[in-house]
C-alpha cells in the first residue's frame, strides 16, 4: 500500500475511485480509464517536482534504503560491528559484500524500516564510533584491495553533546580524510538524504553517484530556513536557494552520475531501482578498475578542490 506524499493528493484521489470500481464489474472499463489518468497524472507530476517536493520523496518511508539495498544489490553480506575504541554504532553499518562475483566492502547510513529501527539506528544520524567505525572498515579494504561502496542517506551527524563530548567534528573530518587516502576503488551512492558533513564523511569519492529524487545539501532546508530566515516554515524558499537536486548537482560538478528512477519515484518499484542501480555501480567500479592507487587518490584530489 504506496502512502501518499501531500502533494500527490490528486493521484490519490484518482486511484482510489478507480480501485472502487474495479471492484464492481460495471466498472472496469472507467476504471481502467481512471487508473490510466492516475499514471498520466503521477508522470508529469514526478517530471516537474519541485526541490522541495523532492525533498519529500527523499524522506519517503518506503523509499528503498540500505537493508533494502544491499540485499538486492550484493550477496553474501558480512556486517561487522564496532570501532575497537568507544563501541557499537547501528547508525552506519558495513562489512564484505559480494557484487556480481567480485568482493568489496559496503558501509552505509541505516535510518531504519520502522519506529523500533529507526529509534535503534538512531534515524541515521552517526555519533563518531559510527565514523571510526567506517574508517576501519575502509582501512581493511584498502588492506585487502577491494572497492568500497557507500550507501548515503542522512539528515547528518547526529548533534548530541555525548556525541560533541566524543570528537564528533574529528571523527567526521577523519573519515572524510580516509575515503581522500584511499589506494582502492570509492563509489558513494546518495539514495535519499545527504546532509551535511555526516554525508560527506562517507561521501568523499572517485564517484559520487544520486539518485534522481534523493537530496545533498550543506544544512536541511529547515535548518538553512530556521538560520536565514528565522522560521521553519521557510524551508520550500531554502531548498530551491540551496540547489539540493540532483540536476542542479550535476550541472555544478558536485556529483558524476544520476541515477534515474522508476516513474513515480524509487519507493513505487524498489525491484526496479535495485537493477538500475547495478547497472550504475557495474559500469563505475569498471571505469575505474583499471587505475592505480596513485592514480584513484589523485582523481579524488582533483574532483574535490575543483569544488572550492
Amino acid at each position: 500500500m504506496i502512502q501518499y506524499l501531500p502533494f500527490e493528493k490528486p493521484i490519490e484521489a484518482l486511484d482510489k475511485h478507480a480501485a472502487e470500481l474495479a471492484a464492481h464489474a460495471e466498472g472496469t472499463e472507467e476504471a481502467r480509464m481512471l487508473a490510466t489518468r492516475a499514471a498520466k497524472l503521477l508522470e508529469n507530476t514526478y517530471a516537474r517536482l519541485s526541490p522541495w517536493q523532492r525533498t519529500l520523496v527523499a524522506r519517503h518511508p518506503q523509499r528503498p534504503r540500505f537493508e533494502r539495498l544491499v540485499a538486492g544489490l550484493f550477496s553474501e553480506f558480512l556486517p561487522i560491528a564496532g570501532d575497537r575504541v568507544f563501541g557499537e554504532d547501528q547508525a552506519i553499518i558495513g562489512g564484505f559484500a559480494t557484487f556480481e562475483g567480485r568482493r568489496v566492502m559496503v558501509i552505509g547510513h541505516v535510518k531504519g524500516e520502522d519506529t523500533p529501527g529507526r529509534l535503534r539506528h538512531n534515524f541515521g544520524m552517526a555519533r563518531p564510533e559510527g565514523y571510526r567505525k567506517a574508517i576501519r572498515l575502509m582501512e581493511l579494504a584498502d588492506r585487502f584491495g577491494l572497492p568500497v561502496v557507500t550507501l548515503v542517506d542522512t539528515p547528518g551527524a547526529f548533534p548530541g553533546v555525548d556525541a560533541e563530548a566524543r570528537g564528533q567534528a574529528e571523527a567526521i573530518a577523519r573519515s572524510t580524510e580516509a575515503c581522500l587516502a584511499l589506494g582502492v576503488p570509492l563509489v558513494a551512492v546518495i539514495v535519499g538524504e545527504g546532509g551535511s558533513g555526516g554525508a560527506v564523511a562517507l561521501a568523499a569519492a572517485n564517484r559520487v553517484l544520486m539518485f534522481e529524487h534523493a537530496v545533498y545539501s550543506v544544512i536541511s532546508p529547515e535548518g538553512c530556513a530556521s538560520i536565514l530566515w528565522r522560521s521553519a516554515a521557510e524551508a520550500e524558499s531554502a531548498a530551491e536557494a540551496m540547489k539540493v537536486t540532483a540536476a542542479d548537482l550535476l550541472k555544478l560538478g558536485v556529483i558524476h552520475r544520476i541515477v534515474y528512477e522508476p516513474r513515480g519515484g524509487a519507493h513505487r518499484d524498489p525491484a526496479e531501482t535495485v537493477k538500475r542501480l547495478a547497472l550504475a555501480l557495474r559500469a563505475e567500479l569498471g571505469s575505474l578498475a583499471a587505475l592505480t592507487p596513485d592514480e584513484l587518490r589523485r582523481e579524488r584530489e582533483e574532483f574535490f578542490l575543483k569544488q572550492g
